[in-house]
């Protein structure tokens, strides 16, 4: 037992020996990796914007004597001994070493690497930069409806916005990747809301106050009177049409019924008996001429002239003729006597006379 103890004691300092030393390499290792790390940095630029490359912590001075620029694998930039070289139009070196980029786009984002020499050849800086490129956000616009006691916050454009919403300088809503945010309330006091976008090249902030104590006219309020208003006014334009129509329809068939009234008055007034006018031709001068006076000659026998009864008939058998359209526009006024057709004596009267 007394052995295996003096071998152990033994045997322990060398096994420290070894720990202290793989220890020792063991923090060389995170030491160097760690560095390595720290010199990458992450920046951002905004879509469609020129943008610095700057070398934090670097001071030109008259012993720099040659700086490179590289994006990726490719040499974008180079200034030896004051003279710029290789810049494609694109980028720029400017006095203090940075790299100019002109008009980012999203193929610009990339790791970019900068070599610093001096005069001697001694590097005095090794860094790279990780670029990302983002679009900037758009001004919130904030929209409310008191009917329906609802709020929307929205925004148009922006690369992985983050939109923040507050009541009365407290957040209530926190939103990654969004560009809308809603919100409902219950309060009718007056309050003051304000709207964030940002991310990481720019932000933008809209605020507005909101009072719903009041009764005012609602957008469907207004919606509504405008289509009661309508549909009224084209009520009453096919009302007075209807009208007008009918008012027509009704003329035109009194017109269709006065006409054969006014055709049967006509034949009823041509199949009456004209008038007689004064002055005018009686139409049978032989009815209306009275009968010539007796003569006191002596007249034969075989000459004597037949009754007057007989010659009344005669006369009385006979119709006058039509009268004529003339003579039916011209009758006015009260029929004329006709004149009475005197007898005349007897054959024996006169020669005993």
């Amino acid at each position: 037992m007394e052995e295996l103890r003096i071998t152990t004691r033994k045997l322990t300092p060398k096994m420290n020996l070894a720990c202290q030393i793989l220890a020792s390499f063991l923090l060389i290792f995170v030491f160097y990796i760690k560095g390595e790390v720290l010199e990458t940095k992450l920046v951002w630029g905004a879509l469609g914007h020129d943008f610095d490359l700057d070398s934090a912590g670097f001071q030109m001075n008259a012993k720099i004597d040659h700086i490179r620029w590289e994006k990726g694998k490719t040499k974008v930039a180079e200034l030896k001994t004051g003279i710029l070289k290789d810049t494609h139009g694109k980028y720029n070196i400017s006095t203090n070493g940075f790299l100019k980029i002109k008009h980012l786009m999203m193929n610009d984002s990339d790791i970019y690497k900068v070599a610093i020499y001096d005069k001697d050849g001694k590097s005095v800086l090794r860094r790279n930069y990780q670029l990302k490129i983002q679009e900037k956000v758009s001004t919130p616009k904030i929209l409310w409806s008191c009917g329906n006691q609802s709020l929307t916050c929205e925004i148009t454009s922006g690369t992985d916005p983050t939109l923040m919403l507050y009541v009365n300088q407290t957040m209530i809503k926190n939103l990654l990747n969004m560009t809308i945010v809603q919100w409902n309330w219950t309060s009718q006091q007056e309050m003051t809301v304000s709207c964030t976008a940002k991310n990481e090249v720019s932000q933008k902030r809209e605020e507005k106050i909101i009072n719903c104590s009041e009764k005012g006219l609602d957008i469907y309020l207004i919606v509504g009177i405008c289509g009661g208003g309508t549909i009224f006014i084209i009520f009453m334009t096919l009302l007075i049409f209807y009208i007008n129509k009918r008012k027509k329809q009704n003329s035109r068939r009194n017109d269709e019924e006065l006409g054969p009234r006014a055709h049967r008055v006509t034949t009823k007034e041509k199949g009456r008996k004209p008038r007689q006018f004064p002055g005018s031709t009686p139409p049978n001068p032989a009815v209306s001429q009275p009968p010539p006076p007796p003569s006191h000659r002596a007249q034969a026998p075989c000459h004597r002239p037949p009754p007057p009864s007989h010659r009344v008939q005669h006369h009385q058998q006979k119709k006058p003729p039509a009268p004529s359209a003339t003579q039916v526009h011209q009758q006015k006024g009260p029929p004329l006597p006709r004149p009475r057709v005197q007898p005349k004596p007897p054959h024996g009267a006169t020669e005993s006379s």
